[in-house]
């Protein structure tokens, strides 16, 4: 991949790969650039780029092509071809799902994995990122309210009382392994100061690592209309997760201890257990397979969703996600037929 950019007194001349093109004093330019990456296929992305009829624009944006230029060329964006999009599997009657050989950049099994979907608490995996990227897990945090504020019915809890005090390690640990809504919000208002912005920085995360589909408003994934990704971008985002070194630790435990200080100072200790039913061993894998962990979800609306990593015998690494299946056991049946494919 080469990325070059020439001047001349009429026209910046942009090269990225086989592509070129001008940019003059007065343009309107909607640019769709296809990049082809390493052992992976296409992804075209959509550039656009204004310029003013005085042409004191044409400096910032040449200085913002560059940028987003460079920016594809370091980022792995590995993409699952348009051909390969629509899988069909009677075994895999989900909204969507998807089987990657993450070792050798290879798709064994992809199934509209560019469609909107509900993620439901797979978005404590983007949670997760801004915790791992920009937090400090040795912060002390004191929970605001009971719960965290969270009174959704039926909401998954750790049952945090205000006052209470918990180092962000704890949260982030409480947020992966058992999937604590009112985990999320402590989350959020300790880093950002309220849940708004922590979405802010959310949403620009995700497009900032390619998830540009999608759109969050809350760290935790109660459903919202306006929630939403698709499988693509949560393997994207998981993908990421996956680069600090702290990540696997935490999503391969069956129980973690939190050590939780109320507002009278006293200490008390509570585990939490994981939802993730290969780890705990209600539901079998296949033979040869090491299931690390990974993040489960379930709402109403976005039925049930497992996004997990996992070894095959041959110590290759996969990542794999079902979204939107008719119950758990359908989620794991579904799953384990994924796994099969390694």
């Amino acid at each position: 991949m080469i990325y070059s950019r020439e001047n001349d007194s009429q026209n910046t001349t942009y090269r990225i790969g086989r592509l070129e093109f001008k940019l003059k004093k007065v343009v309107v330019l909607v640019l769709s650039i296809s990049l082809l990456l390493t052992g992976c296929s296409k992804q075209s992305d959509v550039l656009m780029l204004y310029s003013g009829t005085d042409g004191k624009m044409i400096e910032s944006i040449g200085t913002y092509v560059d940028a987003v230029a460079g920016d594809f060329l370091t980022k792995d964006y590995s993409v699952v071809d348009e051909s390969q999009n629509h899988m069909e599997d009677p075994a895999i009657p989900a909204i969507a799902a998807f089987m990657i050989d993450d070792t050798d950049h290879q798709v064994l099994f992809a199934k509209n994995v560019y469609d909107r979907i509900y993620p439901a608490s797979t978005t404590k995996l983007l949670t997760a990122l801004i915790v791992l990227k920009y937090g400090d897990l040795k912060d002390s945090v004191t929970i605001e309210k009971d719960n965290a504020g969270v009174t959704t019915y039926g909401a998954k809890l750790c049952n945090f009382k205000a006052g209470d005090v918990v180092s962000m390690e704890t949260l982030l640990n409480c947020l992966l392994v058992y999937s604590g809504n009112d985990a999320a919000v402590a989350i959020a208002e300790h880093m950002y100061g309220s849940v708004e912005e922590f979405v802010k920085k959310m949403n620009e995360e995700a497009a900032n690592i390619g998830a540009t589909n999608t759109h969050f408003t809350n760290p935790h994934g109660l459903h919202d209309p306006n929630h939403y990704t698709t499988a693509y971008d949560m393997y994207l985002i998981f993908k990421e997760c996956l680069k600090y070194e702290k990540f696997v630790p935490i999503i391969k435990q069956i129980n973690y201890e939190a050590s939780i200080t109320d507002k009278d100072g006293k200490l008390r200790r509570k585990s939490y257990e994981t939802t993730n039913m290969f780890l705990l061993g209600t539901k079998e894998t296949p033979e040869g397979v090491t299931v690390f962990g990974g993040k489960t979800g379930s709402t109403g609306d976005a039925g049930d969703c497992l996004i997990l990593y996992s070894n095959s015998a041959d110590g290759k690494a996969y990542i794999s996600a079902v979204f939107k299946a008719a119950g758990k056991t359908s989620l794991y049946n579904q799953h384990a037929h994924l796994l099969e494919m390694e």
